[in-house]
Parts: C-alpha cells; structure tokens; sequence
C-alpha cells in the first residue's frame, strides 16, 4: 500500500518538526513547505494527498494559498491557526478549504482529521464526481435520487426544504459547511431571515433523524462558522 503523501505549509520550525515527527510515525510521507510561495510551488509539483496549512504565513496570507492553491488542485486543505477570529475560519473554508483545527492540537485528533480528509478524497475519487447517490452513515440512509430518507430501514418524512439542506450536507461528508455556502446552496441568497431559518431547518432534521436532538450524532455544529454531517 502507498503511503499518503502530507504537505505541512508551516514556517515555524518546531511546529513544523512536531507535525513530521507524528506523521512519520503512522507511515505518512511528508513533505515541507516554510512559507506560501515554497508551499504553492510544492503542492503544484508534488500533488499532495492532503495539505496542512498555517494560516499566518511570513510572505503570503493563508487564505491567499488557499485561493492560488484551488486554481490546479482539489486536494483536501486542513488549516492549522492560532488565529481566534471566527470569520478567518469562515473565509478559508468558503474560498475552498475542508478542515480547520485551532492551535494548540492533540495528536489523535489532528491525525483523525487527516484520516477523515484523506477518505473523503479517495470517496469521491471512486464516485467519479463525488455526487454518490445514496449516503449511509450508521442508522442513516439519504437516497438523493429517489427523495428518500431512512432511520434503521424506516422512511422519514421531510420537508422539500429539509430535504435540499440535507442532499447538499451528504454531498460533503465531514466537511465544514459555512452558514453562507448552505444559504447560497439552499436558498440561493443570504439575509438575516435566512440565516435563521437555516437554524430552524437544521433543528428539524436533529429531531427528526437524531435519537437525542440535543446529542446530535449526525449533525455537527460548529460555532460561528457552520455545520457538518460526519461521515464515520
């Protein structure tokens, strides 16, 4: 088996050093990038499986790598940043990054997340264009052709609106939605009324597919930002 070739775009030295070291260990391949130019360079070059990105870089802002970096590569883009401000968040994920994860980390879950991100790839490789009709996840099956959605076999109404928010959450397993691709994806705009409806709608689908709402399995919330739909 090929080992998973992991660029890390960061320029501090030890952070870089920690990162490699747990990579290593779980036989990833790594490669290093010490600023955004020398990290465009390699991931045009060396078609990484995945790329750990800092988003304070000394030459070129993070979110500026992530834009030049979607221009010829597709490859799943996890942001590592000590930065706080949500909205950092919101714009990395929204000009095409996949995962964030706010320093400092642990290892097991920065190592999940690169799990996750490496499966989502190799998922839509093997589904052509990503688009798979039928999702499943534990009890949950979405068929997106047929308009179908089971609990343990069971059919589970929902609305027209609650189905088009879902289609487009299973469309991207474990990947973080922002508020304003839901809004756009669903109700094609963005205004404060909308805003809260996608709380309303989001809160329907919890009680109607979760067996605890307020523990929900499926849907994740990820404050100030979006939601996700997990996708183990």
């Amino acid at each position: 088996m090929i080992s998973p070739l992991i660029l890390i775009i960061e320029d501090e030295k030890p952070v870089r050093n920690f990162l490699g070291a747990s990579l290593k260990s779980q036989h990833y391949k790594v490669l290093y990038g010490e600023n955004g130019s020398e990290g465009i360079s390699l991931a045009a070059s060396h078609n990484p499986d995945l790329i750990l990105l800092d988003l304070g870089l000394p030459d070129i802002d993070g979110i500026d790598v992530i834009m030049r970096i979607r221009e010829f590569s597709t490859a799943p883009i996890l942001v590592l940043s000590a930065r706080g401000e949500e909205q950092e968040k919101v714009e990395a994920l929204d000009l095409g990054a996949d995962d964030y994860l706010g320093k400092p980390f642990g290892t097991p879950e920065l190592l999940a997340r690169i799990r996750a991100g490496i499966r989502r790839k190799h998922l839509a490789k093997s589904n052509g264009d990503g688009n798979s009709p039928v999702f499943t996840l534990s009890t949950l099956t979405v068929d997106v052709e047929k308009h179908l959605v089971m609990i343990e076999g069971r059919e589970i109404h929902v609305t027209p609106t609650e189905f088009k928010l879902l289609s487009v959450m299973v469309r991207h397993p474990g990947k973080v939605l922002t508020h304003t691709f839901l809004l756009k994806e669903v109700w094609g705009s963005i205004s404060a009324s909308e805003t809260q409806s996608l709380r309303v709608y989001m809160a329907n689908l919890r009680r109607k597919l979760e067996i605890d709402p307020a523990n929900p399995r499926f849907f994740r919330t990820e404050v100030g930002v979006g939601y996700r739909i997990i996708d183990e």
